[in-house]
């Protein structure tokens, strides 16, 4: 009888390894709850520094909207200045010495307008373009081309890709 008990004993060993089949050693692999945590966190750290990255970028680029805002507003302030001196150049006058005063201060404000930047547009002759040019008259003229620029009242302005204004024409039909 000794013998029988001794052949129906099974360590505890040979339990686990009967339990233990490969099939269950696949689908439930030992996972590590340090390595888990570790992962989680270093998403996070990631997904951080990917947003921070972003809010700096958008940060820079409001910057620079901001700046190019301000200065456009600045230029659309000195238009009537502009718009003043144009006409007070196309009076005519007997007084050489006031003419040439009016010319130097417009040849020191467009000089002003090209150091910020800011290209003037809107020449008689120029095709027109409705992007940059407000029609405000048509006429008919057989001999002029159509589409073309024929009387300029008010210049346009642009900064950049902005327009600060619209140049104010009179377009052949």
């Amino acid at each position: 009888m000794a013998k029988k008990k001794k052949e129906q004993e099974v360590t505890p060993e040979e339990v686990l390894e009967e339990t233990q089949t490969p099939e269950a050693q696949e689908t439930a692999p030992e996972t590590d709850p340090w390595e888990e945590k570790y992962n989680q966190e270093h998403d996070s750290y990631l997904r951080l520094a990917a947003d921070y990255d972003n809010f700096r970028k958008r940060s820079q680029k409001e910057k620079d909207a901001a700046y190019g805002n301000g200065k456009a507003d600045a230029v659309e302030k000195l238009l009537p200045v502009y718009d003043n001196l144009e006409r007070a150049l196309n009076q005519p006058t007997e007084d050489e010495a006031y003419k040439k005063g009016i010319e130097m201060t417009m040849t020191q404000l467009v000089s002003i307008f090209a150091g910020l930047g800011v290209e003037i547009f809107g020449n008689v002759g120029d095709t027109f373009d409705p992007n940059i040019h407000n029609a405000v008259m048509h006429t008919e003229d057989p001999e002029t081309p159509e589409n073309t620029v024929t009387q300029v009242f008010q210049k346009g302005f642009r900064l950049g890709e902005k327009i600060v204004r619209f140049a104010m024409v009179q377009v052949a039909n």
